[in-house]
């Protein structure tokens, strides 16, 4: 990307990582589904690393050593009943939707499996939904990132071309869905993935966050 700004006609966001820090609540879902099996809840580095590999289709066997099926519902169950109350803005994040709105149109892309309004309300609660012309989650699509599914159906949204338009995200999936698609791609470091993973996907631009992209957005 124009290290003097690029002109975009839309930016598609991911949350968990990007716009929220979600480490709390993946933590504290691992730990009660953890206990709700008989297994004592490992430490933070290795709960952190089950919504890593469930993104990328890993088995989590070595970390789960009992039912999964019994642990991923609770899991699932209990992460999104407590994300409206444990997530939090990652900081300053209000004041950049605030400036890439007035640029340009934003949506946000998430591949959390939960109603459009549940996100909604939980973006409203941080009081940012104004800056998001348009809501995709993993039930409106067929399938989720990495697919462009989600991508195409915010370019129709927005009534923007695919080539002008950007997706920031933290995670591997983000950028391989971005370059699926054909728009540009973000990747930050403030998720769960780090530089060297996301180095190898070779996105077109690598940030701390997402507060730092404005300056490159005209």
């Amino acid at each position: 990307m124009n290290k003097n700004g690029s002109k975009v006609k839309g930016i598609f966001l991911d949350l968990d990582g990007t716009i929220v820090d979600s480490k709390e609540a993946y933590v504290e879902a691992a730990k009660i589904a953890f206990e709700a099996c008989g297994q004592k809840p490992p430490g933070e580095k290795a709960a952190l690393e089950i919504p890593r590999r469930l993104e990328q289709g890993f088995t989590i066997s070595d970390i789960v050593r009992v039912d999964s099926k019994k642990f991923l519902r609770v899991y699932f169950e209990t992460y999104y009943s407590i994300t409206r109350k444990k997530t939090k803005l990652i900081p300053n994040v209000s004041a950049t939707l605030e400036n890439l709105s007035s640029k340009t149109k934003l949506a946000l892309i998430t591949m959390r499996f939960a109603p459009k309004q549940a996100i909604t309300k939980e973006l409203e609660r941080f009081g940012i939904s104004k800056y998001f012309s348009h809501v995709v989650t993993a039930l409106d699509t067929s399938k989720p990132k990495p697919s462009p599914e989600a991508l195409i159906a915010c370019v129709k949204a927005l009534d923007v071309e695919i080539c002008d338009c950007i997706i920031a995200g933290d995670s591997i999936n983000d950028v391989r869905a971005g370059k699926a698609a054909g728009a540009r791609t973000v990747a930050v470091l403030s998720g769960l993935f780090q530089c060297e993973e996301l180095f190898k996907e070779r996105p077109d631009l690598i940030l701390n966050d997402v507060n730092a992209l404005p300056k490159f957005i005209k």
